[in-house]
């Protein structure tokens, strides 16, 4: 009999993910990983991801299938790979995306290691994204339900990660979901999802990275294209590209935040027109394959979790660097935010957006 690990937050996706692999006759053993301390982030014990109520949510659910149930501490790794690289972004003026750091550093490699220890075959997640074998190489597909697709945040996978990994609801749709989740009687059937970043769910990040580092942000200048001051700005870590609420800047015509500079702590405000650009050079590239393309290439891109691919032509720089251009400009293109290159629902990989030329 095979053995699944099985990730559960506490939410009716990785829930009804168990229950799955449990009716397809694997020996399943539930886990959910302790990521941070809540007072940590400002917020009371009993609140948000991580909170007793969620742990307490899948252990009913793993014990409701009869499965062992184990809770993982990985708060150390979580801050050092997770927490503070997000930090260190926002000092620099980069906006990062801490739930593909999160996939990447503690679900496909923190908690492989644990399945390993358990003489598990698989690690099974909720996401809602598909796994196919051709020809001896593992593929990473969009979900068949378009509206919950999360194969954006899945591009740092490996083929062995691949190998291992099972996404039981990737053809399925979030109402089927829920419809099977309350017949079999579980407690989170109808919880909400989660819609913000687990370490932030009051959405205000400016004030949990004041609180972990114990400093306040420097103000500095707003300025427009050519230099001239604007006003005064309450720190870089308050702003990101294409802002334009909370600048408190007088004008006739709405502006938006169109570069952020550390070197001189200012910030450059603009028009919309001026967030406009078709090129961008992407590093820490992973190709799913393992295999780099030989030359330049057609494909769709996306830059932001909820955008539509766009076309593009892709260069390749190296093992993990890319060049890409799009036919269409393209709004806020954001240093720190991910790159994935797409053919039709297949993923090819992705990378982080390093820069991007803008008329700024």
């Amino acid at each position: 009999m095979k053995k699944a690990l099985i990730a559960m937050s506490g939410g009716v996706d990785s829930s009804l993910a168990a229950k799955l692999m449990k009716d397809r006759g694997f020996e399943c053993i539930g886990c959910t990983m302790k990521l941070y301390h809540n007072e940590d982030v400002g917020l009371e014990r009993s609140r948000t991801c991580c909170s007793l109520d969620d742990v307490e949510d899948a252990r009913s659910v793993a014990y409701k299938l009869g499965m062992p149930f184990y809770v993982f501490n990985f708060t150390d790794t979580f801050r050092e790979k997770v927490i503070s690289k997000f930090i260190e972004s926002y000092e620099k003026g980069i906006t990062p995306n801490p739930c593909i750091d999160c996939n990447r550093y503690m679900k496909f490699e923190k908690l492989f290691e644990r399945a390993k220890i358990l003489d598990c075959d698989y690690i099974v997640t909720g996401h809602y994204a598909r796994i196919e074998e051709r020809n001896g190489k593992f593929v990473l597909k969009k979900a068949l339900d378009e509206t919950k697709d999360q194969s954006y945040v899945l591009y740092s996978m490996t083929q062995e990660q691949l190998a291992h990994t099972i996404f039981p609801l990737g053809s399925m749709r979030k109402t089927e979901v829920r419809a099977i989740a309350e017949e079999s009687g579980f407690v989170n059937a109808d919880k909400p999802d989660s819609q913000d970043i687990c370490f932030v769910p009051n959405g205000d990040y400016a004030s949990v990275i004041e609180l972990q580092t114990g400093k306040r942000s420097h103000q500095g200048n707003f300025v427009d294209k050519q230099g001239n001051v604007m006003g005064r700005h309450n720190g870089l870590i308050h702003y990101t590209i294409g802002q334009r609420k909370g600048l408190g800047i007088p004008s006739s015509e709405p502006l938006y935040v169109c570069d952020i500079r550390p070197q001189s702590n200012s910030i450059v405000l603009g028009n919309n027109d001026d967030l406009f650009s078709r090129e961008a050079d992407v590093s820490d590239f992973n190709w799913i394959s393992g295999e780099v393309p030989r030359g330049e290439f057609r494909c769709k891109a996306k830059i932001r979790y909820r955008q539509p691919e766009q076309w593009a032509t892709v260069i390749p720089k190296g093992a993990d660097t890319v060049h890409i251009t799009f036919n269409k400009p393209q709004r806020a293109i954001t240093p720190g935010q991910a790159a994935v290159l797409y053919d039709g629902d297949t993923v090819l990989g992705g990378g982080t957006i390093q820069n991007c030329l803008t008329n700024i």
